[in-house]
């Protein structure tokens, strides 16, 4: 739909990252990103407010005359635009601007201030869609052919055609976007919650460090090499959510209601048909990829016997999946992460090199945690006309270095969309942007395992990309299935309190793992993880970091192997933006992911990756 075109790119994150040191109290500026770049100032925000305020205002002049003629259709479509600039920008400021100090109030009231004002918007453009499907789409072709200016606009108004089962009355759409407004409410009560105010606990570890297991701590200490301080981490940790697991219940619960208001207001059979609409994504995409996932759990249950046999632990625990199957004694400062990163996406051609190296020679990245930083990763590149951000929490290792590729290679999906496509259609779905980032990460496998110097570092890097594929494909993909499973219970009209979320988790959780098949043993306190993942409050979110790593492997490979046309092809692909559904754009370059067979690359893949390592452990014992 056009107003859903027209609002924010959501935040491309990763999970929870971990922390580094407590660093200085003065950061060197370098390390932290620059938002006067945004605004020279707290007054040159808010006379952009006040603008955004005066302006918003005048699209009630358009009302019932979206059908005068193509240049009334053309003006409207410019202010409409306009103010979604004004506001993506205004938005972009605030929000980043809390996440560098969650515990600073004023800072979280202003990004407040803006999520409000998000929804004074969408009041005052609900008109439109139901107003453009009354002039019809005969006039429409009409007003389209005739207006150059208008050809910008020529997608976003056929897929509000599309979309016209779903579209309500005038007064109607008002109302939906007023619930704007609170539908927000479980997401900040989750981050204020797991960001903020939970009480989280400290540890000694047996070397006598002091180990704070907030989030960020958590995925530190999670990976330490002693085994009984790893599961001293988890039973701390995951003792304090379960502690929390009625409050976060409550959040949840409030969440997929939610989801299902929207989704049957709009008179969609589910929630899932409706979160796959907006992009026009076929169901046949989340379906196959859970039925393939399922298929080839086999493969993930090798892996963990694999990383069992390399630990030497003959009893794989949950706690046992984090720490590297092979100890790789090497720092990696932030300076080395940038150069690593420019080097891995060489074959990508001297045009991407260089936006990447502008992209870290400016001060667009917040490298390092501190006290109250939101805490993960994440790229904002919403604005059309300024450079995208990145928000790290860099810890000097190779997760981090790999991190830094992942999320820059969101910034320059940005940067080429941004370039090549004017604003209405920009824009591009999460669909397309983790092929991005996790291409990107491919690339820096491939360049690390060249320059590996030995077997052992050899073997860490492949035990990395094992790990990134577990993690990205495998568990993004259980995390849909049980996103689909509680959808799917609420539409029934079933409760689910805290208790019901972790029994639904528990039997997906263990059937992933191989707990009865005795691979990798599932303890009753780590059943409660669904808590810990912000991306259920973003409605069907996480799939798409699954298909999109099967994609990105596909056009990885085509890459690295030098096939004809491949770079641009992939370019292609980024430069695209929202020009064309995303589902439509990956198929065009060759990749369709309603099929099975992006999927059982990716598995075999995976399973030649455990054929190299096996192959050089095999070597060792010659």
């Amino acid at each position: 739909m056009l107003l859903l075109a027209l609002t924010m790119t959501p935040l491309l994150n990763a999970e929870p990252a971990s922390p580094a040191a407590a660093p200085a109290a003065q950061p060197d500026p370098a390390s932290l990103w620059d938002l006067t770049l945004l605004y020279a100032d707290e007054a040159a925000f808010q006379a952009a407010k006040a603008k955004l305020v005066a302006d918003l205002p005048k699209l009630k002049g358009f009302e019932g005359r979206l059908g005068e003629s193509a240049e009334t259709l053309f003006a409207a479509m410019e202010l409409l635009t306009d103010l979604q600039k004004q506001i993506i920008r205004l938005s972009s400021y605030a929000s980043q601007a809390s996440d560098e100090n969650t515990r600073n109030a004023p800072a979280l009231e202003r990004s407040q201030e803006l999520d409000m004002l998000g929804t004074e918007f969408s009041r005052a453009a609900s008109f439109v869609n139901p107003e453009l499907l009354a002039v019809g789409e005969a006039k429409l072709r009409g007003f389209l052919d005739a207006t150059p200016g208008l050809a910008v606009y020529r997608f976003p108004i056929f897929d509000v055609l599309r979309n016209a089962p779903h579209t309500l009355g005038a007064e109607a759409e008002a109302v939906l976007s007023a619930t704007g407004m609170i539908a927000d409410t479980p997401s900040s009560l989750y981050g204020i919650l797991a960001n903020a105010d939970l009480p989280w606990p400290t540890i000694k570890l047996a070397d006598g460090t002091e180990a704070r297991l907030d989030q960020a701590g958590y995925t530190r200490w999670r990976a330490v090499n002693n085994r009984a301080d790893r599961q001293a981490v988890f039973t701390a940790f995951w003792g304090k959510m379960r502690d929390y697991e009625r409050t976060f219940g409550v959040a949840l619960f409030s969440q997929v209601k939610t989801d299902w208001f929207n989704a049957s207001v709009r008179k969609y059979p589910s929630s899932l048909a409706a979160a796959l609409a907006g992009n026009n994504v076929p169901e046949a995409v989340y379906r196959t990829l859970l039925a393939e996932t399922n298929a080839n759990l086999p493969t993930l249950h090798r892996y963990f016997r694999l990383r069992g046999r390399m630990l030497g632990i003959t009893d794989l625990r949950y706690w046992d999946i984090y720490p590297a199957m092979v100890k790789l004694d090497k720092v990696f400062p932030y300076e080395q992460a940038k150069q690593l990163t420019i080097a891995a996406v060489q074959p990508l051609g001297t045009d991407y090199v260089a936006g990447i190296t502008k992209s870290f020679a400016g001060r667009y990245t917040h490298v390092y945690p501190r006290a109250g930083k939101r805490s993960g990763a994440y790229m904002s590149g919403s604005v059309h006309d300024a450079h995208p951000y990145v928000l790290l929490n860099y810890n000097n290792d190779y997760e981090s270095v790999s991190t830094t590729a992942h999320e820059w290679g969101h910034g320059q999906h940005s940067v080429l969309a941004n370039r090549s496509q004017p604003a209405p259609i920009a824009h591009y779905s999460i669909f397309t942007a983790e092929i991005a980032s996790t291409l990107n990460e491919a690339l820096l496998l491939e360049h690390m395992l060249k320059v590996a110097k030995d077997d052992d570092e050899r073997l860490f890097y492949l035990g990395s990309a094992l790990e990134q594929l577990r993690g990205t494909f495998f568990r993004q993909a259980m995390f849909a299935e049980f996103e689909l499973r509680i959808h799917e219970a609420v539409e029934k009209g079933d409760a689910l309190s805290g208790e019901a979320f972790t029994r639904l988790y528990a039997e997906i959780l263990k059937r992933y793992h191989g707990d009865a098949q005795g691979v990798l043993a599932i303890d009753d306190m780590v059943t409660v993880e669904w808590a810990y993942i912000p991306h259920f409050y973003r409605n069907f979110y996480v799939f798409q970091y699954a298909t999109s790593i099967a994609a990105s492997q596909a056009f990885a490979e085509r890459i690295i192997e030098q096939q004809p046309g491949a770079v641009d092809t992939y370019l292609g692909l980024l430069k695209a933006g929202g020009s064309d559904y995303p589902y439509e754009l990956v198929k065009k370059a060759g990749v369709d992911l309603a099929t099975p067979e992006p999927y059982r690359a990716l598995v075999k893949r995976m399973n030649r990756i455990m054929d190299e390592i096996e192959s050089i452990l095999a070597k060792r014992q010659k």
